[in-house]
């Protein structure tokens, strides 16, 4: 278990939606210290936030971030893109840019971070992922989540013994800029950000947000016209 209180983190895109969340309930716990990151830091409100320029995929952008924040304890892979739309249709930068967002952008802060953790005592990193690492919706951004999911899993085992737990967060549909465009109930990202620090504090290897996404994971071992109905026509 990991507490909260008095720990350092780091938020990625840590500007808006989740993650502005993240940073507000991060500091409503007690949190010592949290960077907010974003590719324009102006863009981080918080008055207690440190402000850190960060782009996920460029390398050289996370060692400078990396070298500014020697104080981690704890680190939220929250930023993330969805960006092409179709996997038969999108250009396939826009394919590419859903991966190298969503699972090496990750991947390259998660490298950079987890010696100043383990330097720093242990503590936490928490990645979030979707209920699409589960349920292919036709669009590369799913894709990029599953492999994510993947990731994860694979870091918590070998993080283990390095004292650095790991969490999975996953959800359904949150009221963010990223879905503006979306007609369906979505989630508020306090509750998504407070789901994630439970899960933290806890010690959970995996936080499932919302009834969808406690559902859909449910019926992984059914058949796959349980998740498709398509499958049944």
């Amino acid at each position: 278990m990991t507490a909260i209180k008095g720990a350092h983190v780091l938020v990625t895109g840590g500007s808006r939606g989740i993650g502005k969340a993240l940073v507000e309930e991060l500091y409503a716990r007690g949190a010592g210290k949290v960077y907010a990151t974003a590719r324009d830091p102006r863009t981080v409100t918080h008055p207690g936030a440190v402000p850190l320029a960060l782009e996920a995929t460029d390398p050289a952008s996370v060692a400078a971030a990396a070298e500014r924040a020697q104080d981690v304890t704890v680190l939220i892979n929250n930023a993330g893109a969805s960006v092409g739309a179709s996997y038969l249709n999108s250009p396939m930068e826009e394919v590419r840019r859903d991966l190298e967002t969503n699972f090496y952008g990750p991947l390259l802060v998660t490298r950079a971070f987890v010696p100043i953790i383990e330097r720093n005592g242990g503590g936490h990193t928490l990645n979030a992922h979707s209920v699409l690492s589960w349920l292919a919706d036709g669009t590369p951004y799913g894709a990029s989540k599953a492999a994510l999911w993947s990731q994860t899993n694979s870091l918590r085992l070998e993080l283990r013994p390095r004292g650095i737990a790991v969490t999975g967060l996953h959800m359904a549909y949150v009221d963010t800029d990223m879905t503006s465009g979306v007609d369906a109930p979505k989630a508020d990202p306090r509750d998504i950000a407070v789901a994630a620090l439970d899960g933290i504090e806890a010690g959970a290897h995996e936080v499932l947000a919302d009834d969808t996404t406690r559902w859909v994971k449910s019926q992984l071992s059914a058949d796959l016209d349980a998740l498709y109905g398509q499958l049944k026509q």
